[in-house]
């Protein structure tokens, strides 16, 4: 063994390892952390290190396309660094299937990493608009707006965390945890310790910032105010960017003092919640940063990234390595494809804070961890009464507001239920009702629909209970879909379930392609006998399989 973790700090240990290169001994490093102070974090550094070396020996020149899809090597060409591998998959394709999909795929990533060869020593000239198009009005010629920072200073993840009834949302929760295990990461992969900050704006959220570093962060920056009780667009966007702004920036207010706990002028990257605040406050606060933001993502990892774009570069036929930047996945498509967002502008500006806004329920909520002890920090700010203009004189709280993600089980109800809609609901609870901790949930067309309910259910049937793409994402260990077609906007709200059971009358509904079991059969006959069977703890499983039918 090279060394003995247990005489590091987490934060030492990661720019110690980044040194050791032997798999072996990377074993015997994580052995020995294990047996002695066995930290969550010096075991996640280790892990990562241990993972980058064994991603290495996959062997990529040893693919062959002629085996693979169209979308395989797409997946596959994104991590093969070598343009001799590149090279040969594309002799292999060429001689083989062919096909012109697949050369484009390996071409392309050969000209990222290589460069074009025609137009070596062209310049890209990127002019503005007006100078563009002179003949053209353009009314936004004279706008005076905030500029990137040149030559700016970035460190440490940021996470708002947006809170509702006083509290913590879950989402907060899973931002704060990825943020740790994404930082710890970096900081074996870079050997440069940056930290998690968590972000909190509101009235009386100190108290919440002890939970916040329980779930990951190293520091918490408040800003309390009774007037920001509720969410408001304009102050909590000032009041944001203002913490973000260090001492000394150009764009920000001069009377900033010099801040112990910091000494940069932006974050590096910063996380959003993808709910309906979030959102509103993510495109905000990025646009007055002048920076982009990927909305909506699902997952979110840091590396290195060559570019040959020659926007993006300056010159075509140069590439460019840019380094530690924010890889965030998003769905496209509903769902039916990924795309992969980098916050990277062109060669005369920066490109920081990176901003991403990520789905509620895509990561996991960690177990909060008591002793981790961070800082705590008040942000001295006065908002201008100005931003306090709009008045909020008088509100309802809707009630019945359902948060579908965390139960073991979700049973969800689509269009079947339509020959009798409030027995279907009834059918629906009652099934949720014979497990320990179920939840029920509706497909869009419930909410679109024109069904007639009794008033006992109505309540069942909102838009808060919507499971989807423009509703709510679950992920538990059991979803049972009765009477839900299967469309693509559906699929992304329950695709990450543990086990799918559906049950549908129509033999070739969408659902079944993903569907872990399939029941050709009415929802109205089969729920009623998967219930009993819950009850009695029997199951009739040919009863089920023929649609519910019995010998009786």
């Amino acid at each position: 063994m090279t060394l003995d973790p247990n005489g590091y700090t987490i934060q030492e240990l990661g720019p110690a390892i980044k040194d050791v290169e032997d798999l072996e001994a990377l074993r015997s490093i994580l052995e020995a952390e294990k047996d002695g102070e066995n930290r969550k974090g010096a075991i996640a550094l280790i892990e990562s290190r241990i993972e980058k070396f064994e991603d290495d020996d996959d062997a990529p020149e040893e693919l062959d396309p002629t085996e693979m899809s169209p979308a395989d090597i797409g997946n596959a060409v994104k991590s093969i660094d070598e343009i001799d591998t590149l090279e040969t998959m594309l002799e292999r394709e060429e001689a083989g299937e062919d096909r012109g999909s697949v050369k484009r795929l390996i071409s392309q990533r050969l000209d990222s990493l290589r460069g074009s060869d025609e137009d070596d020593d062209a310049e890209v000239v990127v002019e503005p608009p007006e100078e563009k198009h002179p003949h053209l009005d353009h009314p936004t010629a004279d706008k005076q707006h905030v500029r990137a920072l040149e030559d700016g200073t970035y460190r440490d993840m940021w996470v708002y965390c947006e809170t509702q009834q006083g509290e913590l949302i879950d989402c907060s929760r899973e931002m704060l945890g990825k943020a740790r295990e994404l930082m710890d990461e970096y900081a074996a992969d870079y050997g440069d310790s940056e930290r998690v900050v968590a972000i909190l704006i509101g009235d009386d959220v100190e108290r919440l910032a002890e939970e916040c570093i329980s779930y990951g962060a190293d520091v918490v920056v408040y800003h309390e105010d009774d007037r920001l009780k509720r969410f408001r667009h304009k102050p909590y966007t000032e009041v944001f960017c203002d913490m973000a702004r260090g001492a000394g920036h150009p764009y920000g207010r001069e009377d900033r003092p010099e801040e112990e706990w910091r000494d940069y002028d932006e974050p590096r990257y910063i996380l959003f919640p993808a709910t309906n605040n979030g959102r509103d406050l993510s495109a905000q606060v990025q646009a007055e940063l002048d920076s982009g933001l990927a909305s909506d993502c699902s997952d979110l990892f840091i590396e290195n990234v060559v570019i040959s774009n020659p926007v993006k570069v300056g010159t075509a036929g140069d590439k460019k390595e840019f380094e530690r930047v924010l890889h965030m996945k998003r769905p496209d498509f509903s769902g039916f494809e990924y795309s992969t967002i980098l916050c990277l502008d062109n060669p005369n500006r920066e490109f920081h804070p990176q901003g991403a806004s990520v789905i509620p329920g895509t990561f996991e909520v960690p177990e909060p961890d008591l002793e981790r002890e961070g800082e705590i920090v008040d942000h001295e700010f006065e908002p201008d009464e100005e931003w306090f203009r709009v008045e909020v004189t008088e509100y309802d709280v809707i009630e019945g507001g359902v948060d579908l993600t965390g139960h073991g089980v979700v049973v969800a109800l689509g269009r079947g239920i339509g020959d009798d809609p409030t027995r279907g609901i009834e059918l629906g609870l009652d099934l949720v009702d014979a497990f320990d901790d179920a939840e029920l949930g509706i497909s869009r067309g419930i909410v679109t629909g024109s069904y007639n309910f009794d008033g006992h259910v109505e309540q069942y049937t909102g838009e808060d209970r919507q499971i989807g793409e423009t509703g709510q994402i679950v992920e538990p260990d059991l979803y049972i879909a009765a009477g839900i077609s299967g469309a693509i906007q559906h699929k992304v709200g329950c695709d990450e379930s543990g086990t799918i059971v559906a049950i549908n009358t129509d033999p070739d509904a969408d659902i079944r392609d993903f569907s872990d079991y399939f029941i050709e059969g009415d929802l109205f006959e089969v729920l009623p006998r998967l219930i009993d069977a819950l009850e009695s703890g029997e199951l009739d499983t040919a009863a089920l399989a023929s649609g519910g039918a019995t010998d009786d």
